[in-house]
């Protein structure tokens, strides 16, 4: 039995149909009173649990042979305290939940927010390097925390492999990621300028295909970034004017420009409980170093990845079905 926390995420949904296809019996755990339309109609077993109530989760691992851990809270804002409640205090659950069971094989879902930050130009590549101390945020110090946890883990008969997505972009985003929400913007007219920075993104459905190849090749005890394809705020706005036929922003603001005001969008996003697009935290990664090198993932594990612009064209196409409609 295959369990995965955070099964109906936009990577654990994703994830889940490629077990099942690969015939393996499925366990996923998510918090009380989920939606389950990521998961509607797959052959899974459901438990409901909080990756923070210890008890719970040891009694969701029962029978398990190897655990998918992506129970997370992403954040796209500078501070937030409740990542560590989830990605810290959960991730330790969950080892300790492994442990009692008797389950070796633990597969952790990181991101690459956990690494250290390189200057202007370096290949960023993997390292046993996790100091939150090196990491700009708190949803990055609280990955770098508990991605140091996983590998601790080793101390007491776990067998972990760890794996760094960078930006997660593609089809079957029912929670609406940051760059999704973007994308729907544009379609929905809502950008009347663009932003001078980029970003590494990656297929989701390629990631989800890395974290099994993770599993069934990696190295125990090893981490492997799963990276795609840098492109800019204005070259997806270029792709998506190609794929819509909606003409992009004809304004461009500098990266400096976009962060002051965003301060004001932190205030306002904050207040209002929307969903947020582009914020002080949003644009701040914008302009840092995202040369993310996925050659450890290609020569270990036989990863690979699709060209970005055919994600952003599948993601439209599914956006429009059954969001945007």
């Amino acid at each position: 039995m295959i369990i995965v926390t955070g099964g109906t995420g936009h990577i654990g949904n994703v994830l889940v149909k490629k077990l099942l296809e690969k015939g393996h019996e499925v366990r996923i755990i998510v918090p009380p009173y989920e939606d389950l339309t990521p998961v509607k109609e797959l052959d899974v077993q459901i438990e409901f649990a909080d990756v923070r109530d210890e008890e719970k989760i040891t009694s969701c691992f029962r029978n398990g042979s190897a655990v998918f851990h992506l129970a997370s809270r992403i954040s796209i804002f500078k501070r937030d305290k409740k990542v560590y409640e989830i990605n810290v205090k959960g991730t330790e659950n969950v080892i300790k939940a492994c442990i009692k069971n008797g389950i070796k094989d633990l597969i952790y879902v990181s991101s690459v927010h956990a690494l250290k930050e390189e200057p202007a130009k370096n290949i960023i590549r993997e390292s046993k390097d996790f100091n939150p101390n090196n990491v700009i945020g708190d949803y990055a110090k609280s990955k770098a925390i508990a991605t140091n946890l996983v590998l601790k883990s080793q101390n007491y008969g776990l067998e972990p492999v760890i794996v760094h997505p960078s930006g997660v972009i593609g089809p079957y985003d029912y929670k609406i990621s940051f760059i999704n929400k973007v994308i729907i913007d544009y379609i929905n007219k809502k950008h009347i300028f663009s932003i001078k920075g980029a970003y590494n993104f990656v297929d989701v459905r390629d990631v989800a295909q890395g974290i099994i190849l993770a599993w069934e090749k990696g190295k125990r005890g090893e981490n492997y970034i799963l990276s795609g394809e840098t492109i800019s705020i204005e070259q997806l706005f270029s792709y998506l004017e190609e794929i819509t036929g909606i003409k992009k922003p004809q304004f461009t603001i500098d990266s400096n420009t976009a962060l002051f005001f965003s301060y004001f969008a932190d205030i306002y996003y904050h207040i209002s409980k929307e969903k947020p697009t582009f914020t002080s935290y949003s644009i701040y990664t914008l302009k840092t170093n995202s040369n993310f090198s996925c050659e450890k993932a290609k020569k270990e594990l036989g990863y690979s990845t699709r060209p970005i612009k055919q994600t952003v064209f599948d993601t439209v196409t599914w956006l429009k079905e059954y969001i945007c409609n």
